[in-house]
C-alpha cells in the first residue's frame, strides 16, 4: 500500500533555508493536522532555522490561503505552500 503523501511547496525564506522548492512528505494514514506539519518538516530539515521561518508565514493548501492550520487535516494528496512574508520596496 502506498503511504499518504502532502507536496509542500516553499517560497521565499523557506525555500532558502531548505534549498528546495517542492518536495514530498508522507504523512500519517489517518491524516495530519496542518498545524501539526511544522514539527514534521523541522525534524526532517532539522538545524535549518525552518520553525522559524514557517512560524512568520501563513499557510495554503491547494491553492487556498488557511486562517486557522488546527482545523485543516491533510489527508494526502494536498499540495500545500509556506507563504513568507516578503517587504517591498
Amino acid at each position: 500500500m502506498e503511504s499518504k503523501v502532502v507536496t509542500v511547496l516553499y517560497f521565499a525564506a523557506a525555500s532558502t533555508a531548505t534549498g528546495l522548492t517542492s518536495e514530498k512528505i508522507s504523512i500519517p494514514d489517518d491524516g495530519l493536522k496542518l498545524s501539526d506539519l511544522t514539527e514534521v518538516l523541522n525534524q526532517h530539515h532539522e538545524g535549518k532555522g525552518l520553525k522559524g521561518i514557517i512560524e512568520t508565514s501563513q499557510w495554503s493548501v491547494d491553492l487556498e490561503m488557511v486562517e486557522d492550520p488546527d482545523r485543516v487535516l491533510l489527508r494526502g494528496g494536498e499540495e500545500v505552500g509556506i507563504i513568507c512574508p516578503v517587504s517591498g520596496g
